[in-house]
């Protein structure tokens, strides 16, 4: 149960003002059609967050030990570091054009691709590493997305004027430091 937990708290804080966030903000204000949106984003996370744990448990196979418990620390505390960095791709068109497709296939087809290399997804492989759980850090990652992802769908960008982002922003980096902390005083004792 600690790898969905810990997995969902973490990519639940890194996606908060991610640029896949508001890709979902402007597929909900563009097509306002929400189930399609929701579906397409849930079947994207999916296939993305289970190649993201598979290539992290597979990694973790090669590396073990100290040396790799400090890489996986270090991870952390680069992804707070990174979670500062606001994420603007999607304001600068990244829905642009017409969308033959269907909302659903654009929605997962562009989620699918615009999380490639994302912080959510170096965080499902880093979690996989150190959980060594390929399903469990999957699901947890693909729950902690779409809690996020489903009410900015939902509010549209209602969500982003209740809270400012800055400060949910500062609230992810000190949670992924924390965590990098930890694991990195584990791999030293």
């Amino acid at each position: 149960m600690e790898p969905i937990l810990i997995s969902t708290g973490v990519v639940a804080l890194a996606e908060i003002g991610d640029k896949t966030q508001l890709l979902a903000i402007v597929l909900a204000a563009r097509f306002r059609k929400p189930w399609p949106i929701i579906l397409g984003m849930l079947a994207a996370t999916m296939l993305n967050h289970s190649a993201a744990a598979t290539l992290g448990y597979f990694i973790s196979e090669w590396l073990t030990g100290r040396l790799f418990r400090t890489i996986i620390a270090v991870g952390f505390v680069l992804m707070a570091v990174w979670a500062l960095i606001p994420d603007h791709a999607a304001e600068r068109g990244a829905v642009d054009g017409k969308h033959r497709y269907g909302v659903f296939l654009t929605t997962a087809v562009t989620f699918f691709f615009v999380e490639i290399g994302d912080k959510t997804q170096i965080a499902t492989s880093l979690l996989a590493a150190r959980f060594q759980s390929i399903a469990l850090v999957a699901l947890g990652t693909t729950l902690g997305m779409m809690l996020v992802d489903v009410p900015a769908v939902l509010l549209g960008e209602a969500v982003t004027r209740a809270v400012p982002l800055g400060y949910i922003r500062v609230g992810a980096t000190v949670m992924l430091a924390l965590i990098g902390v930890w694991v990195l005083l584990t791999a030293a004792g």
